[in-house]
């Protein structure tokens, strides 16, 4: 058996002890672990420091960079999402649905974990500690595959929580790191149908792309973000301005950014200028149509491959659009289904746009960022679903379980 099988192996032993455990027993560990993160931080901070420089020397963007890079403020965060996973309820045994039936049995069917679940993530090792936690909290072992580039920061996070798990008293190998120095064990992960129950896939569309079509696992896939935002003719100019800097310049490097920008020709005159301006102030690059670079003296072209992509960097595409189903055309050609947000004082616009955008996730009146788990409430989330099976949009706890129905009778045989 190899080294992933063995370890999954485990995992399923190990999970079998966390799917019985109590709330009480879970939030312990979970608390043990924030506070284990805190005390260690400079030892996590340290090696993080080897992934970043090494990082710069193999020539990664700042945006890369900022996701790998830790800092105490950045391992304090990780350690209250754990401790806001400890004060969330346990959806382990809640009751989805039940019923007495005609011949007496009762029926009810009760949230259960999955068992096992591998994450293949890439660059932030902060998704270690998150998923390490919701899983935990959620009743499954987990096998976390993190990216080569963060190869030492991950062994020393999983290291603290490891420890941390076994000290409250539940098995060290619910939690697990996966070597991440070869190709091979992203392979032998996807083909450990039977030892490992889902497998989630957290990174750019090549990495998901390859987990899906490869597999033997089941899959929930959590998709690129190519989020637009939409400025109808009805829009406040204020709120749209406010909104579109939020969903581009508030963090570049992550999945709800905005993309992509689309502004009705009506208010192009008003709009744009102010826009340009603040995006240019901003230092991000605009990449426009036609009709966007008579007004941007430094915006790029656009290429078709600009319209669907997902930047992460300082960089947005612009196009104006001369009526709202324009730019529902050209977000359901270009876009990934993860986010989509109009700015509009028009119930009739907003309503149209709400029911006609295939995502995740719609925003009216508000920033892209807002597509997660924290800021929905859910706690620390595995990521964002974009798929329609099981779940969809930040996954928290409950979509981490699967059910099961328990029927209790006296005797009844059929």
């Amino acid at each position: 058996m190899t080294t992933v099988l063995q370890q999954a192996a485990d995992a399923r032993l190990a999970a079998i002890d966390l799917g019985a455990a109590t709330r009480a027993d879970k939030d312990r560990a979970l608390l043990l672990m924030a506070d284990r993160l805190v005390e260690r931080t400079e030892d996590i901070v340290a090696a993080n420091a080897v992934d970043v420089n090494s990082a710069r020397e193999n020539g990664q963007s700042e945006s890369m960079i900022d996701r790998l890079t830790l800092t105490p403020s950045r391992i304090e965060a990780m350690a209250d999402g754990l401790r806001q996973l400890a004060a969330l309820p346990d959806p382990i045994g809640d009751v989805v649905r039940g019923s007495a039936l005609a011949n007496g049995l009762e029926l009810r069917q009760v949230r259960v974990p999955f068992g096992v679940v591998g994450i293949i993530y890439e660059g932030r090792p902060n998704v270690t500690a998150d998923a390490a936690g919701i899983c935990l909290k959620s009743g499954n072992a987990v096998l976390l595959r993190g990216s080569g580039s963060a190869l030492s920061s991950n062994a020393a996070i999983v290291s603290v929580l490891r420890k941390a798990v076994a000290d409250a008293g539940l098995p060290a190998d619910a939690v697990q790191l996966v070597d991440a120095s070869t190709r091979d064990s992203v392979k032998e992960l996807m083909r450990a149908r039977g030892l490992v129950d889902v497998l989630i896939p957290r990174g750019g569309a090549s990495l998901i792309k390859t987990v899906v079509e490869e597999s033997t696992v089941p899959v929930i896939e959590t998709g690129v973000g190519n989020c637009h935002v939409y400025v109808d003719a009805a829009a406040d100019l204020e709120k749209a301005l406010a909104i579109t800097m939020n969903s581009k310049t508030q963090r570049l490097s992550t999945c709800n950014t905005a993309e992509s920008l689309l502004v009705h020709a009506e208010i192009a005159d008003a709009f744009l200028p102010l826009v340009l301006a603040e995006l240019a102030d901003a230092g991000v690059t605009v990449h426009g149509d036609a009709r966007v670079m008579a007004y941007a003296k430094d915006a790029q072209e656009a290429t078709d491959e600009d319209w669907g992509k997902e930047y992460l960097s300082a960089d947005i595409s612009v196009a104006v659009v001369d009526s709202i189903d324009d730019a529902l055309d050209h977000i359901r050609h270009y876009g990934t289904g993860h986010t989509e947000a109009i700015v509009s004082e028009s119930i009739t616009a907003t309503r149209r746009f709400a029911s006609r955008v295939d995502a995740a996730a719609i925003m009216v009146n508000a920033s892209t960022r807002f597509t997660d788990g924290g800021e929905f409430g859910f706690g620390a989330e595995i990521g964002i679903s974009t798929q329609k099976l099981h779940a969809r949009g930040p996954m928290g706890l409950p979509e981490l379980t699967s059910t099961k129905y328990i029927v209790t009778g006296n005797g009844q045989t059929r």
